[in-house]
């Protein structure tokens, strides 16, 4: 039978029974072996498709002694900036047959720990850490014996794990000096609260500053890179007494809630206040929204990740790689000379 209960799912036996043949035979046509005939290799095929059979992948792995599965940890898949990123790693891994299991540290209310160790427990051929997470025991062990990558982060620096991110550092200064060049002095930024990443943005806006002569007009607003953060952040920012004509933020979706809080203060964008966001998203991208923002080739790094994924499992012991991608600038409608 095509269908029932659990019990009576088919099996490469039930297969190898109604198509008449061996099991060994039944396990050459699933391996595509040329050494099947045609006779043969369609009465499996008819078994296959009346009965409903599903190889089991896995165990075929196992006993190869890979399972083709990557386990990706991510920290907030609410940020479209990783849907780019994951669409480039997911497509170079796909290209070689491998599954991306998909754990988001945020959606699954657990530590990023705790996801490391599921993986491991169904024996990843690869890990991809992708965005900001720090380094702990458990990571460090993990990657001892399994391959692994992270990508738009820059809190690992560890052996044998490759890095594949923007330089944020360069990102930051297009973002400044782009504000700077429009006439704006009081360039607020309104920073991300953790990781290497942020800290990165924050320090290049800072010595920017201070390379343009404008030490003395430096605005930093801490918030959580979320949009109601961003929110939050410009409030204050838009509320005090040497209210900044520009606003750096740290990414697009703390952006995005700057623009609202000047909307509520009955400020106008970009006439009153210029804002300018960071890893260009879909979000930046809307018509409605049309924001500036700073291009971290999120799509390439993604690609790039998967390929130096795939480099590493073909050989462990290699050195730990460090690649920064360049950055650009993306100008849109929120971005204009300050007011008179």
């Amino acid at each position: 039978m095509a269908s029932g209960t659990p019990s009576s799912r088919p099996t490469i036996r039930t297969v190898a029974e109604l198509a008449g043949v061996s099991k060994s035979l039944v396990s050459l046509v699933l391996q595509g072996s040329p050494h099947v005939s045609q006779s043969k290799r369609t009465a499996v095929d008819r078994a296959i498709a009346e009965l409903g059979y599903r190889p089991n992948f896995m165990a075929r792995n196992l006993t190869e002694g890979r399972t083709n599965l990557v386990g990706v940890v991510l920290n907030d898949l609410r940020n479209p900036w990783f849907i780019d990123g994951l669409e480039g790693l997911t497509a170079v891994l796909a290209g070689r047959g491998m599954r991306v299991l998909l754990a988001d540290g945020r959606l699954d209310q657990r530590t990023d720990d705790a996801l490391l160790e599921a993986f491991l427990e169904m024996r990843v051929d690869g890990l991809v850490l992708l965005g900001t997470s720090p380094v702990s025991p458990t990571l460090a062990a993990a990657v001892t014996h399994v391959p692994t990558v992270v990508a738009a982060n820059r809190d690992v620096v560890l052996d044998h794990v490759d890095v594949v991110a923007n330089d944020d550092w360069a990102g930051a200064q297009l973002a400044v000096d782009h504000l700077i060049g429009l006439g704006h002095e009081r360039v607020a930024h309104i920073a991300g609260a953790y990781g290497a990443v942020a800290a990165l943005r924050r320090e290049s806006y800072a010595a920017t500053m201070e390379r343009r002569g404008l030490a003395a007009h430096r605005q930093v607003e801490t918030a959580d890179m979320t949009e109601d953060g961003g929110y939050r952040a410009a409030i204050r920012l838009l509320s005090g007494a040497a209210r900044p004509t520009a606003i750096f933020a740290v990414n697009d979706v703390t952006a995005v809630g700057a623009m609202s809080a000047a909307q509520e203060l009955g400020l106008r964008v970009p006439h009153d206040v210029s804002l300018v966001g960071y890893d260009n998203t879909s979000l930046a991208q809307l018509r409605h929204l049309w924001l500036t923002s700073i291009d971290n080739a999120n799509l390439e790094v993604g690609r790039r990740a998967g390929n130096a994924l795939l480099a590493r499992i073909e050989d462990p012991g290699s050195p730990a790689s460090e690649l920064l991608l360049p950055p650009s600038l993306q100008v849109r409608g929120t971005t204009a000379p300050p007011p008179a």
